[in-house]
């Protein structure tokens, strides 16, 4: 069935806001337009700082909206040729962040003042997006602790943190800086940060592979928060 034009001018429009709703994606959206020679996905998880599947992860969005484009390298030599990604349009401000931190503000407000227990309601709706978030490993396949505990790692890389992960002696921890949501959870941290919780648990649960997350401690350090991860 043909779209209409109503129809696909919708489907645009979230396709763009998916895309520039992240700011990993709005990053490497900018260093992409900036640049003056296409770039590789391993060139600019290196200007980043992201693993490079998780930026092709989001190159890979950026395309189906339609701000960049990709190419494989003309090569005249041995090798496989890389592919380089290039703007497709006019470099664009980064998606209004106040007020996704007004949004934020907004919804937290409203859920720490109209529910009689608002961290566990926001464990709760943490767990389910983070069952819904992570990749679950095809039917029949198992996968490693080791690996449950990368997918999660990854997964805090896809949603603007800069997760690090480093042994304790019961366990690992990720050390979680650059909060995005920081000043929310400055004010709601019963809120923001049981929410966070939930969503750590939620994704290491719907892996199944016995890895749990036993507390999250805000602001355990300078500028980073610190989830505990059982692993044994």
């Amino acid at each position: 069935m043909t779209k209409t034009t109503s129809e696909a001018a919708a489907e645009l429009d979230a396709a763009l806001h998916r895309a520039l709703s992240d700011p990993s994606r709005v990053q490497i959206l900018k260093i992409v337009q900036e640049a003056e020679t296409p770039l590789d996905a391993r060139e600019l998880g290196t200007r980043v700082g992201l693993h490079v599947n998780t930026v092709r992860s989001h190159l890979r969005v950026l395309a189906e909206a339609g701000l960049v484009s990709a190419r494989r390298e003309a090569r005249t030599r041995p090798g496989r040729p890389r592919v380089l990604y290039e703007a497709t349009a006019e470099p664009l401000d980064a998606p209004a962040p106040a007020s996704y931190r007004l949004l934020a503000q907004i919804l937290a407000s409203s859920l720490a003042s109209s529910e009689h227990d608002p961290s566990a309601r926001a464990e709760e709706a943490g767990r389910a997006w983070g069952a819904h978030l992570v990749d679950r490993p095809p039917p029949f396949t198992s996968i490693s602790k080791e690996q449950t505990i990368d997918q999660v790692v990854r997964l805090h890389e896809e949603h603007g943190f800069s997760p690090e992960l480093r042994r304790a002696p019961s366990g690992q921890e990720i050390v979680l800086k650059h909060c995005p949501f920081h000043e929310a959870a400055t004010t709601y941290p019963t809120v923001i940060c049981s929410l966070h919780l939930g969503l750590v648990r939620g994704a290491l649960a719907e892996l199944g592979t016995g890895v749990e997350a036993d507390w999250l401690k805000p602001f355990a350090e300078p500028g980073a928060c610190v989830a505990h991860i059982t692993d044994v």
